[in-house]
């Protein structure tokens, strides 16, 4: 698959702020550019671990920061770049076979992930070198 770092971007999300707080609603192929069909969050993790560490053949995520912040690096077999997440009301979009690693967790931190499909282990590339050779690099 030839997607690229280019093709991961970052999304506005909806912001209703009143005095009360704010709310941030997400609807799948409105605000996400996919039906989502699984969703799960990343907590408590200790200060220096980091997650991820693979890419998916077919999976689509959208990642957001719904408590504190955290760095994700994409990398697609040419090119890196890392974005920082902190605010509840933007998701980083991120196609099939784009490498990701999510690392420097502030305290508290809580990273919500909008998958296009249910967990499904063939999908994961777990190896950097494999996933270097399914690109064709």
């Amino acid at each position: 698959m030839r997607t690229t770092i280019g093709d991961c971007k970052l999304i506005d999300l909806p912001k209703i702020s009143e005095r009360r707080g704010a709310i941030t609603p997400i609807y799948s192929g409105t605000h996400v550019p996919f039906d989502i069909a699984r969703v799960y969050y990343l907590y408590d993790v200790p200060g220096g671990e980091s997650r991820g560490g693979h890419a998916h053949k077919e999976l689509q995520v959208l990642i957001v920061s719904v408590m504190g912040a955290f760095d994700v690096v994409l990398d697609d077999g040419e090119d890196r770049k890392r974005v920082r997440l902190d605010r509840g009301y933007y998701g980083l979009y991120i196609p099939a076979m784009i490498w990701r690693e999510l690392e420097n967790f502030s305290s508290g931190g809580i990273c919500l992930v909008l998958a296009s499909m249910p967990y499904d282990e063939s999908d994961y590339i777990r190896d950097y070198d494999t996933f270097l050779k399914e690109k064709g690099r």
